[in-house]
């Protein structure tokens, strides 16, 4: 019997089941567009936060933070349990070591913008403007005033969300405005509200990253010397350290000269170690949700095998006439798995695209934005995006998947089938 008429044969003796066959098939749907739908709205997710450190980082910097975090032994453990400061003054140490080419300190502090009688919470980041705009030269960008390389002390430069912090037009400060920026200063007691105006020379164009130390569209930037004389500290939060290239050698040769530098006081990260960290974080986690979702395809191939069991049972006087007019049993066998084919083929297509849909759905309940078709368009919400993505690796694993399940678990049944005596078949009532 010729593969054509094989699946013919299976074909039709689905279509004279079409209620038993739909259900089953609704097993497979079930459990194909499940994993569809979570592994698709993970490496949409894994997209969307990778983009977003990409445009706060530069693959060529380190960040230098205080304690030493990183690493084992004693050294790590005397580090981590220390009182050690970053100052202003240590980038003259890290600017003697070979392959750096800048060392610029930041000093942030979370604190309040008012014009007017608007007022919003932000962070108060004091930089070196001409380093800061050499290190982040495509995400420090003015698109309205210019940004000062010299500036006086009485300027700031503010990102998109704080100028239009409602994002309906409603602006609290824009180019030319003189604001009033101020924190809590806590160590002192009663604390005190420190308070100075400036005016906005510049706002950044969006940036729509984290803002993890590069620029953001939440924070207010001021001059380094500024931000030591208002927040009354020489403490730094973290050093950003631009090289002279992005080798890894160099990345990695730089980051220990570093941290000897400072008798292991200090980590320093590197931009692409966080990416590499943000990559695995999500490899673990879609393995998970595409672990979970399997299970509900197991269970849909225990009814699918379930199923064919029925099936043989009430078609065993047909096996016995087919057998009688000379049909082999790998014939029959053959059959059987067809129908299995079919039948995992039909549940993994429309599975596919029911995920897709799901993927869509939720990604558009969980942001608030738009729905999302084949990517052309995402669901943001309050500058977050997530756009499912579905791989050309997904959909032929979810297909084969849904088909593999269905045949395995029919392999038994279509066994059993292919075994049975035409003598005895025709005798089964």
């Amino acid at each position: 019997m010729k593969a054509g008429d094989v699946f013919s044969y299976a074909f039709g003796a689905i279509r004279l089941r079409k209620l038993r066959a739909g259900l089953t098939t609704l097993g497979v749907v079930i459990g194909i567009a499940a994993i569809v739908a979570l592994l698709a709205i993970s490496q949409g997710l894994q997209v969307t936060i990778t983009d977003q450190l990409e445009s706060g980082f530069v693959t060529d910097a380190l960040i230098v933070s205080a304690g030493g975090g990183q690493g084992f032994g004693p050294r790590a453990a005397l580090a981590s349990e220390s009182d050690f400061t970053l100052l202003v003054n240590d980038t003259l140490i890290i600017n003697e070591i070979e392959g750096v080419a800048i060392a610029m300190p930041i000093i942030q502090q979370v604190g309040y913008v008012k014009s007017g009688d608007v007022e919003g919470m932000t962070y108060v980041v004091g930089i070196d403007f001409a380093k800061y705009a050499d290190v982040y030269s495509s995400t420090f960008v003015a698109e309205n005033g210019e940004i000062p390389l010299n500036p006086e002390n009485n300027v700031v430069v503010v990102g998109t969300r704080v100028r239009d912090r409602w994002e309906n037009g409603t602006l609290l400060a824009d180019v030319n405005d003189v604001i009033e920026i101020s924190w809590v200063n806590a160590a002192v007691r009663p604390p005190v509200n420190e308070t100075y105006s400036a005016t906005v020379v510049a706002v950044l164009e969006e940036v729509g990253g984290f803002g993890f130390v590069g620029p953001s569209d939440t924070a207010v930037y001021i001059p380094l010397s500024q931000a030591q004389s208002f927040f009354g500290t020489d403490t730094v939060d973290d050093i950003v350290v631009k090289l002279e290239n992005g080798d890894e050698a160099t990345i990695d040769r730089v980051s220990e000269a570093i941290e000897d530098a400072f008798s292991g006081q200090v980590s320093v990260t590197a931009s692409t170690a966080v990416l590499g960290i943000v990559s695995t974080v999500f490899s673990t986690i879609e393995l998970f949700l595409g672990g979970i979702a399997a299970i509900s395809l197991l269970v849909a191939g225990v009814g699918i095998m379930n199923i064919m069991i029925v099936s043989l049972m009430e078609r065993t006087r047909e096996i016995g006439i087919l057998k009688a007019l000379g049909m082999k049993g790998r014939t029959v066998l053959a059959i059987f798995i067809s129908e299995a084919v079919i039948v995992g083929l039909l549940g993994a297509v429309f599975g596919v695209g029911l995920g897709w849909v799901l993927a869509n759905v939720a990604a558009n309940v969980f942001t608030g934005g738009g729905f999302a078709f084949g990517g052309a368009q995402r669901a943001v919400s309050d500058g977050f995006a997530i756009t499912p993505v579905l791989t050309p690796e997904l959909l032929v694993g979810a297909l084969g998947f849904g088909i593999a399940v269905s045949v395995i678990f029919a392999i038994y049944p279509a066994w059993r089938a292919s075994k049975l005596k035409p003598v005895d078949a025709l005798r089964y009532e």
